[in-house]
């Protein structure tokens, strides 16, 4: 890797810190804390939400059409991803330990929070709920598919594409043939390192 890309990717990194920073700040000006996993308000705050809440039957009357036509789609879509997640759930479970890569926490990515906002009904709740769980699977599913693709193939495509998980930046770059297998097995000590960490921690 370049000088030039590991500055950026220095630089990066200190920005999703100062981010990070910001984010918290910016949850303060809110006035909410989390506890564990329960997420409260101040009082005044929480009074605010309650008002600005909408009762479900007015809900109902402001719901567009569309989305009632669309919602078996929409929801019928649980089964897949019930799927998905136990599949790719058990392939790391069986084939992590044997390659010394480090477990994904499902935890770390599929959150459930929004049902301790108070201006959301019930419904609008379990929408938001069944959201989370698709954006934070596909996310988690991204983490277990970057790991094994950094054990088996950390190349780089000739083409630019879209929304690149967070270690494709560190892969190989296209056609970097020189000392191949050699910088693979470093990728895989990598591997194995942040599995280490993640048992000690």
């Amino acid at each position: 890797m370049s000088n030039k890309i590991k500055l950026i990717l220095d630089q990066i990194s200190a920005l999703e810190d100062e981010l990070k920073i910001a984010v918290e700040e910016h949850q303060e000006s809110l006035r909410y804390q989390i506890e564990g996993k329960r997420i409260t308000f101040e009082r005044a705050v929480r009074e605010v939400h309650l008002k600005v809440r909408q009762g479900v039957f007015n809900w109902f009357l402001t719901v567009r059409p569309q989305n009632y036509l669309t919602a078996p789609v929409i929801y019928g879509m649980i089964v897949p991803m019930v799927i998905f997640d136990l599949s790719i759930s058990i392939y790391q479970i069986l084939c992590f330990p044997i390659y010394g890569i480090a477990r994904v926490r499902r935890t770390s990515y599929i959150l459930f929070d929004h049902q301790h906002l108070a201006y959301l009904n019930i419904i609008e709740k379990f929408d938001c709920m069944y959201c989370s769980y698709a954006v934070g699977l596909l996310a988690y599913a991204q983490e277990i598919t970057a790991r094994t693709e950094q054990y088996f193939c950390p190349i780089k495509h000739a083409r630019k594409i879209l929304s690149a998980h967070a270690r494709y930046a560190n892969f190989l770059n296209y056609g970097e043939a020189d000392d191949f297998h050699i910088k693979l097995e470093e990728y895989r000590t990598a591997l194995a390192k942040e599995a280490l960490q993640a048992k000690e921690s």
